[in-house]
């Protein structure tokens, strides 16, 4: 612990914070190096970060560990291990890259080169489970903290490997499943159109969610997922069981569609640009929000086995690669396979052609493949007597956006239908259409005219629309006020148990009186389908569309690592190597791991002398020890110390 508490000292605030970033230790109780080294050290943050590595640096670590315990006197390793758990090893004690290569290749039956080892131990340096350096004849070296050593040694009684075991190429017996396969690329099969069928229809389901949330937002209940009432609603926009709802609306949060603010989940205004894409660029960007999702060691596996199947067979090679990860990481695993059937990236359980290229190129690569699997997009309707609107294709993105403002999607298949109502139609009025803008869209896209019942509909709607007026109430008790010429519609409004929450109270033959904004009553009457229209003070019609509330400001996540970092500072108020708290202590651990100590002391006459003793205690700025080869008590002033190392 000494050598990590010196190297935590010796590292800049950037360095440190990128390197803690990487670890799970509590950060509560941390006062000092000391405080933290140990926290690093401890069982359960060591186990946590063994668990994210694979088999060839874990392999690494364990030969490592042995190299030392190999060339560490018995004694000295059995004095390593007592009261502060394994903490303290000489400071010498390392064992060089070619070594470990050495021995790396006898277990493993191939060569491993020095190059490899570095390469590998770089990251378990960043990680802090051991120490890179290198000697005074310039040979890399490694050497792993005594503790991590002591966890792995400890592995095979809790049924994870051994040293021999991790060093081994494949597991004994070796299955196939192991081997990526290598089938090369095929070109379109079934596989493909059945990934490219899963592409559209959860690239269409997404879609319609980021939709469902322009137009009102969801609620996260506290306990943890929507509220009922919000995922039947959003199930039925995207046309799925109410239950799929969490897994697609994960996807849309990977890919920044939507978001949560507090309690509410809504869509993001990269959500709302994504919408005006085609089929194949919105299925990238869900794509590339899968990718980039995985954690680079599962990356690369995956890009491995870019053409060969997953299954059952990918989660032995992740249990085999990741011993140390258990459930979690095979979770997640689960989690992103399904994912990727759902995205179409695989089929059956193995990738398609786009999935390949996705993995082993990038996204723009998987578009290219997957825009030839998808249907072709078109910007023509049928419209029919019943005033549906039958898409013999998907429509192209800005056909479907101008539809939506006018007619409810019914369907979201290869083949889309919508339905006018008197109720879309007043949305759009409301949203700054007129009668002629409709009809004029409407029958520029449509293959069989316009229907004499949908132009009725249309004319009538425009007629009607505005005979309901909602505005601010010019009344201290109340915010907002309906109004109409017609008593009798006034009356159908005040006595609709639809909308009693909104507590409309008579103010008049001709006038309804509201607490609420004039915003909220005016969607809530026109979702009840009455003829309303939003207007001002001065009693002009205002053109609105539904939208989300303001965004709140939401205060960014506190990371604690800069407040310990300068804590961490601040305590060290001794910032040179001599200082003597910092020399406190590391005799105060020397002491409790009853380790003996190397202490450089400085003479009256200048000179420096070394002496090996094993501290007893410190106290009032005096060290008291027993000198190992004078055989004799010394008591010596902090303030003459020049340096102290393990011995």
């Amino acid at each position: 612990m000494l050598s990590l508490a010196a190297r935590l000292r010796a590292l800049t605030d950037e360095q440190l914070a990128a390197s803690l970033a990487l670890r799970e230790f509590p950060v509560a109780g941390v006062r000092d190096y000391f405080d933290l080294a140990e926290a690093l050290l401890a069982p359960e943050s060591v186990h946590a970060a063994l668990a994210t590595l694979d088999r060839t640096r874990l392999a690494v670590l364990a030969v490592a560990g042995d190299l030392i315990a190999e060339a560490t006197p018995a004694t000295d390793v059995a004095s390593s291990a007592d009261t502060a758990g394994g903490l303290l090893v000489a400071a010498d004690a390392a064992a060089s890259a070619s070594a470990i290569a050495d021995r790396l290749s006898e277990l493993g039956h191939s060569a491993v080169d020095a190059a490899e080892v570095r390469a590998r131990a770089e990251r378990l340096h960043e990680l802090l489970l051991g120490t890179l350096s290198e000697s005074a004849d310039g040979e890399v070296q490694f050497a792993p903290f005594a503790a991590v050593s002591e966890q792995l040694r400890a592995w095979p009684a809790s049924g994870l490997p051994s040293t021999a075991e991790l060093a081994s190429p494949t597991p004994a017996n070796a299955d196939d499943s192991l081997v990526a396969a290598a089938s090369k690329p095929s070109a379109e099969t079934a596989r493909d159109r059945l990934a490219a069928e899963h592409a559209f229809s959860s690239t269409a389901v997404v879609a319609e969610l980021v939709a469902a949330l322009i137009l009102d937002p969801a609620r996260e209940l506290a306990r943890g997922g929507l509220s009922l009432p919000d995922a039947k609603r959003l199930a039925l926009a995207a046309g799925i069981a109410f239950e799929e709802v969490p897994r697609f609306l994960g996807l849309a949060e990977r890919a920044a569609l939507v978001e949560r603010e507090g309690a509410l989940w809504q869509h993001s205004d990269a959500g709302e640009a994504w919408l005006h894409g085609n089929a194949a660029q919105r299925w990238r960007t869900l794509a590339e929000a899968w990718l980039g999702g995985l954690a680079t060691d599962v990356r690369a596996l995956l890009a491995e086995r870019a053409h060969g199947p997953w299954g059952d067979s990918l989660q032995t090679a992740v249990s085999w690669i990741f011993p140390a990860a258990g459930d979690t990481l095979q979770q997640r695993i689960d989690d992103r396979t399904a994912e990727a059937e759902l995205l179409g990236i695989t089929a059956d359980g193995e990738p398609s052609a786009a999935g390949s290229a996705l993995l082993e190129q990038d996204g723009a690569a998987a578009e290219l493949v997957v825009a030839d699997l998808l249907p072709p997009e078109v910007s023509t309707v049928y419209l029919q007597q019943d005033l549906t609107a039958v898409a013999p294709g998907p429509l192209t993105p800005s056909v479907d956006a101008r539809l939506r403002t006018m007619a409810e999607v019914e369907s979201r298949e290869l083949a889309s239908s919508y339905r006018v109502t008197a109720s879309s139609i007043n949305r759009a009025l409301a949203a700054g259409e007129t009668a002629e803008s409709i009809l004029s869209f409407l029958a520029s896209i449509s293959l069989t005219g316009i229907p004499q019942p949908l132009d009725y509909l249309v004319t009538e709607s425009a007629a009607r629309y505005g005979r309901l007026r909602v505005g601010p109430a010019d009344d201290e008790l109340f915010q907002s006020a309906i109004r109409s010429e017609d008593v009798a519609l006034i009356h159908t409004v005040a006595v609709d148990q639809a909308l009693s929450a909104f507590g409309l109270q008579q103010g008049g033959p001709h006038r309804l009186l509201s607490r609420f904004a004039p915003e909220q009553l005016f969607w809530a009457l026109s979702d009840a389908r009455y003829p309303v229209a939003l207007e001002d003070a001065g009693g002009d019609v205002v053109h609105l569309t539904r939208r989300r509330p303001p965004r709140a400001e939401v205060p960014d996540p506190v990371d604690p690592l800069p407040g310990l970092i300068a804590a961490l500072r601040d305590s060290d108020a001794d910032t040179a190597p001599t200082g003597q708290a910092w020399l406190a202590r590391q005799i105060d651990l020397a002491i409790r791991s009853k380790h003996a100590l190397v202490v450089s002391v400085r003479m009256p006459g200048g000179e420096v002398s070394d002496y090996l003793l094993e501290p007893a205690s410190v106290a009032n700025g005096r060290l008291r020890a027993r000198d190992r080869r004078a055989d004799i008590e010394r008591t010596l002033p902090l303030s003459s110390i020049a340096a102290i190392t393990t011995a």
